[in-house]
């Protein structure tokens, strides 16, 4: 991950990506580059526009939301009794207690 984020950085520094400014950013890091790594990153973005990536990848997916159910389906729900939901909740709270106790 950290020779993606090598590469955004230098992208949002207006720098070029390139072998050399890869590894001073990953040395900068504190860490040993790898040369296959780094010259596999460098071919990867090789022509690629990033900001065009980058623009893509936010943009939210849309949906299509579910056809309503006709009327005539839809059920109506009895109210459980209140005892019976203050139970399960008191479960609920037990068994997320067992997580971390």
């Amino acid at each position: 991950m950290e020779y993606i984020y090598t590469a955004l950085l230098l992208h949002s520094a207006g720098k070029e990506i390139n072998e050399a400014n890869v590894k001073k950013v990953i040395e900068g890091a504190g860490i040993k580059p790898d040369d296959a790594k780094v010259k596999a990153l460098v071919s990867a973005l090789e022509g690629v526009n990033i900001d065009e990536v980058i623009k893509q990848a936010a943009m939210p997916v849309a949906v299509a939301a579910p056809a309503a159910a006709p009327a005539e389906a839809k059920q109506e729900k009895k109210e459980a009794p209140a005892e019976d939901k203050s139970k399960e909740a008191e479960e609920a709270v037990s068994g997320l207690a067992s997580l971390f106790g």
